[in-house]
């Protein structure tokens, strides 16, 4: 077993480590969500956690850890008697992105099931993960149902699985915490609630800083063990002062005054629902215990709201998540109860370095030499400087307008803001296909409606009972079958085949040329398309942009699961120049026989937002229709979005999708509100005109 990073050797990430250390201090907090670029120790940091969490009483033998002086009246490996537990580490259960439900929750034995009669029940992750840490890398790109299994998980505090009629459930109960790059896409709604904080990581900027850190990495790279007994001294001292919290936390006061800063908070900035108001309030009584104290002051309030409403305020996937400082202050002055008590020492208010809580202990080595200071000061991150966890500086995701001029010829007009997103069409990829689950088009899934079976490919997942039970019928007698019992070989096993949904590839071609540059018009199709950007984010799609101006086309933005990167490269789009449309048709042409070899069970779905209008060159209205019949040729799913307004339309747009064997909508056909009943998929369209011809 790998030797873990010391905790305490990790450099700098106050907020992250502050976030970490109360959940330790405080399992009802709820967990922490860390949010960052790539490469900056988020995961090395969580899994570091894992050696100063206290240690655990549990029933000898019980494969679900249950506490010996409470045990879980339904485990399935009780009832247990009375009797002395068993002494062991709490553990940090890593979920991978990539794990079946069957791994998650558990797994029945069928075959013993069906002809025995008896619960054989192999436990799952979440069994593992009961009184300790579950720990999910990259957790926006874990699957939808598993995802699914993880909110009932959390919110009943236990894990159910049901099958075929033979059920079993066990205790659930356990600390979440993830980590995930932003770039590659945000989570559900749901699973970001669960999470009771959020940090922001970013790698420090300071030279000295990333000396200490490379430093520290390769000593450790070099000799883990030895590195690590050099940090022994420093993890033991955090570990106590852990269980000295801890120990402290059941006394702590929170009055009334703090309560109604907590609730004016969390109104204040607009939160949904209550879990805001109890993680706040969880989060400050942990931060005046870890502080020392036994009363939670304004500042434990306002360090607790740093992290735990950023996340929660989050009104679509396009939001940066972050809290107003400045109104954050205010309203806690406002609702500053006279009763509020004095701050105790130097070091619990704001400008000692308490951040209302206090922090980590000072990052020394061990050979007493200081390490470079990290943002705020050595005891954590201080009230008036948490850069990460309010997400403020993620200035990249809101791209100012800019000037462009390469290529763009001449009149190019600078970016222009979109109109109010809305409902759009629900627009799908025919025929059947087998990509990542998603919410798009009709696919064979492991998850949906039964519509068959078939022999089991490697491991039973879905049992489809009643073909098992014809294929086991005729041959009992020759099995020599006594008794009730049914007698089920392995070769009667037969496989449910079910049909859900997939997310798909949705490509944006968007004309950005001087035919789209009036002000008015082009906000229209930026909400049109930022309105096919959050249904996209909503069917769990993949998605890319590409435009097309001047003489040639770009790609935007490369496929990937961050829908709000695209909304923010939509967001900087200037327009003017002419209308290579023949190149942009040509630039998604490559972008999809790319991502065919890359993934080629994920299926596209071109989406062209243009009037149809085609400039530059010899003869460019052909050259675009050449283009076109490529797509077609491979049998992608293309719509074209008619911009064409005014009274005088040329009907160019639904020339190309002619070409593209598609289908054409206009702005106007694309509200879901406007015109009922056109919900139809690419293929339909096509077969139409096939028919017309034919």
């Amino acid at each position: 077993m790998s030797t873990p990073f010391p905790f305490t050797a990790v450099v700098g990430m106050d907020d992250l480590r502050l976030a970490l250390v109360l959940n330790a201090v405080s399992p009802a907090v709820g967990g922490v969500l860390v949010r960052g670029e790539k490469g900056t120790a988020k995961s090395t940091a969580v899994r570091a956690l894992s050696a100063l969490l206290p240690e655990l009483s549990v029933v000898p033998g019980c494969r679900f850890s249950c506490d010996p002086a409470a045990p879980d009246p339904g485990c399935p490996d009780g009832p247990h008697e009375p009797g002395p537990g068993a002494a062991r580490a709490a553990r940090v259960v890593e979920l991978p992105v990539g794990a079946s439900e069957d791994r998650l929750v558990g797994a029945l034995d069928i075959e013993r099931a069906l002809s025995e009669g008896v619960k054989a029940f192999e436990p799952g992750l979440l069994a593992d993960a009961h009184r300790g840490v579950l720990y999910v890398d990259e957790v926006n790109l874990l699957h939808d149902h598993l995802i699914d299994v993880l909110l009932d998980a959390a919110a009943m505090g236990a894990s159910y699985v049901e099958r075929e009629g033979v059920s079993v459930r066990h205790a659930a109960r356990f600390l979440l915490v993830g980590t995930m790059n932003p770039e590659e896409g945000e989570l559900r709604p749901q699973l970001l609630d669960r999470f009771g904080l959020t940090v922001e990581v970013v790698a420090s900027r300071e030279p000295e800083t990333r000396v200490e850190v490379v430093r520290r990495r390769l000593a450790y790279d070099d000799d883990p063990a030895a590195f690590t007994a050099r940090w022994a001294g420093e993890e033991t001292a955090l570990r106590e002062r852990i269980a000295t919290a801890r120990a402290l936390l059941p006394e702590v006061r929170l009055g009334d005054a703090a309560l109604l800063q907590i609730a004016a908070t969390c109104a204040a900035f607009e939160v949904d629902g209550m879990r805001a108001d109890i993680v706040m309030a969880r989060t400050a009584t942990a931060l005046a215990a870890w502080a020392g104290r036994a009363d939670v002051l304004a500042e434990d309030v306002r360090q607790a709201a740093l992290l735990a409403l950023p996340h929660r305020r989050r009104r679509n996937p396009f939001d940066a998540p972050g809290l107003d400082e400045e109104k954050l202050d205010d309203t806690l002055e406002e609702y500053q109860g006279d009763d509020d008590p004095e701050p105790e020492g130097p070091d619990d208010g704001p400008d000692g370095g308490g951040g209302g809580g206090g922090g980590l202990p000072p990052q020394r080595g061990p050979e007493d030499s200081p390490a470079p200071e990290a943002p705020g000061t050595p005891d954590g991150p201080s009230s008036d400087d948490v850069p990460d966890s309010t997400g403020t500086e993620r200035s990249e995701a809101q791209p100012q307008p800019q000037q462009r001029a390469g290529g763009a010829g001449a009149g190019e007009q600078s970016a222009v803001g979109a109109t109010e997103p809305f409902r759009t069409k629900a627009l799908s990829v025919p025929g059947l296909g087998e990509g990542a689950a998603g919410r798009r088009s009709r696919a064979r899934t492991e998850h949906g409606r039964t519509t068959g079976s078939r022999r089991p490919e490697g491991a039973l997942t879905k049992l489809h009972l009643t073909a098992t039970v014809q294929a086991a019928a005729p041959h009992q007698r020759a099995r020599g079958r006594v008794g009730a019992g049914l007698v089920v070989r392995k070769d009667d096993l037969r496989q449910a085949t079910r049909e859900g949904r997939e997310g798909n590839l949705v490509l944006f071609v968007v004309d950005a040329s001087g035919s789209m540059a009036a002000r008015q018009r082009m906000s229209a199709v930026k909400g049109a398309v930022l309105s096919l950007l959050l249904d996209a984010y909503q069917r769990r799609d993949k998605v890319g942009l590409i435009t097309f101006r001047g003489k040639e086309a770009e790609v935007a933005l490369p496929p990937t699961s961050s829908v709000d990167a695209a909304a923010a490269r939509l967001e900087s789009l200037p327009t003017g120049g002419r209308t290579p449309l023949a190149a942009g048709l040509l630039k998604a042409h490559d972008v999809l026989r790319v991502e065919r070899m890359r993934d080629p069970a994920r299926r596209p779905l071109l989406l062209v937002v243009t009037d149809g209008r085609a400039t530059g060159g010899p003869d460019p209205v052909a050259l675009a229709a050449r283009a076109a019949r490529l797509h077609a040729a491979q049998g992608t799913a293309s719509v074209v979005v008619d911009c064409e307004s005014g009274p005088v339309r040329l009907g160019l747009a639904g020339a190309l999708a002619r070409d593209l064997d598609g289908m054409a909508i206009t702005l106007d056909e694309l509200r879901a509100d406007r015109l009922a009943g056109l919900v139809r998929d690419v293929q339909q369209a096509g077969d139409e005109r096939r028919g017309r011809a034919a």
